[in-house]
C-alpha cells in the first residue's frame, strides 16, 4: 500500500509542528501561547477573585470565559466555544476548593482553532 502525503506535505501519521510557551503575559496570573500549524492562540488566566457571577452557586468556584476572535465581534460561534471551554474546565477542576470565587479565562485567537489545548 502506498502512503499519500497531505496537501501540506505531511505523511498520514505526522502531526503539524507545535509550540507552546508559558507565562508570556506579565500581568496575568497565568498565560500561555500555543501554535500548531497555522493555528495561533494566546490565553490569559486571572484569579481566583472573590465573588461569583449572578446565578452561580456561591458554594463552588465559577469561571468567566471570554473568547476573542481574530477579527470582528464576538458572535454565536465564539459564545459556543466559551460554553464548551467553561464546561470542560468545570469538569476537570475541583470547584469546592475556592468557593465563592471567579476565575477569568481570556482566549485570543490569532489563527484558527486549537484553544482547548492551550488552557490545560
Amino acid at each position: 500500500m502506498m502512503e499519500m502525503d497531505r496537501e501540506d506535505g505531511r505523511t498520514p501519521n505526522q502531526l503539524r509542528p507545535l509550540a507552546c510557551s508559558r507565562n508570556v503575559l506579565h500581568r496575568a496570573h497565568g498565560s500561555a501561547s500555543w501554535s500548531q500549524g497555522d493555528t495561533k492562540v494566546l490565553a490569559a488566566v486571572y484569579g481566583p477573585k472573590a465573588g461569583t457571577k449572578k446565578n452561580e452557586n456561591p458554594e463552588r468556584a465559577c469561571f468567566d470565559i471570554v473568547w476573542k476572535p481574530k477579527t470582528g465581534q464576538i458572535g454565536k460561534l465564539e459564545k459556543e466555544y466559551e460554553m464548551i471551554l467553561k464546561r470542560t474546565l468545570q469538569s476537570i477542576c475541583i470547584l469546592t476548593i475556592n468557593p465563592n470565587t471567579t476565575t477569568s479565562v481570556i482566549i485570543q485567537v490569532y489563527k484558527l482553532v486549537c484553544c482547548l489545548n492551550l488552557v490545560y
